[in-house]
């Protein structure tokens, strides 16, 4: 698995501890779910601010306003499918009012939201009752194999 990190904002911090928390957070997931043979396969993610991630959101979904996570499927459309799985893109100033709001240790709900924007890149879903009970019990079960409390309890 090839996994690509970009940072496009300092607020951010140290970029090995953002690389690291994703490698955690994506072979975590595909050490829970194994639907395929993820050693060809290749995803990105951006750590961004709130106001890019606010214009991706108009742009995609015709939503004017940040959110935390956003996921870009790469293998939506028909045709062949590629072992790029698409992008996943984290606001940041979002990320952390989250936390702090909710009283989460920031790096948890960071790992929360990558695996979270992982799980929609593998096709997964939580705009239906049981589309997301299933999402949530994957993440809380991932979540678990870190030592990272269950997000939604």
């Amino acid at each position: 698995m090839i996994i690509d990190c970009a940072v496009d904002f300092s607020g951010w911090g140290d970029v090995e501890a953002l690389e690291t928390i994703s490698q955690r957070a994506i072979q975590a997931t595909i050490e829970q779910i194994d639907p395929l043979d993820f050693e060809e396969a290749e995803v990105s993610l951006l750590f961004t601010r709130d106001d890019h991630v606010q214009q991706l959101n108009w742009q995609w979904r015709d939503q004017d306003k940040p959110t935390n996570v956003l996921s870009f499927a790469a293998n939506e459309s028909e045709g062949p499918a590629t072992p790029i799985l698409g992008d996943i893109v984290l606001a940041r100033e979002t990320i952390l009012n989250e936390a702090k709001q909710q009283n989460k240790v920031l790096t948890d709900h960071l790992t929360h939201l990558i695996i979270h924007g992982f799980l929609h890149l593998l096709g997964h879903d939580h705009q239906e009752d049981g589309e997301a009970r299933i999402m949530e019990k994957l993440e809380t079960d991932i979540l678990a194999g870190l030592g990272i409390a269950d997000p939604y309890a």
